[in-house]
């Protein structure tokens, strides 16, 4: 059991670090092209285009990166599961 919250914790940890990597990517790219800056929406507009990409990109990156870092768990987990289906 020990073995499995070791695991748990560096993914967290592993986690937390994508994230605060993915904010420092976030203000150097707003510091470079300021359209990309998240500023909010007012009256009429039609909302920050370039906000919203970067939260999909980000978005699609923190999924890869936990399916890399838990796929092979949860293919043992689904793999388990599966073995113990009864025809």
């Amino acid at each position: 059991m020990g073995k499995h919250n070791g695991a748990a914790t560096l993914a967290l940890r592993q986690l937390i670090a994508v994230k605060q990597l993915l904010g420092l990517w976030q203000l150097r790219l707003a510091s470079r092209w300021p359209s990309l800056r998240f500023r909010p929406a007012t009256g009429g507009a039609r909302g920050d285009v370039p906000g919203w990409v970067l939260i999909t990109l980000m978005s699609a990156v923190l999924v890869a990166g936990l399916l890399a870092l838990a796929g092979p768990a949860l293919e043992k987990l689904f793999n388990e599961a599966m073995s113990q289906v009864q025809p």
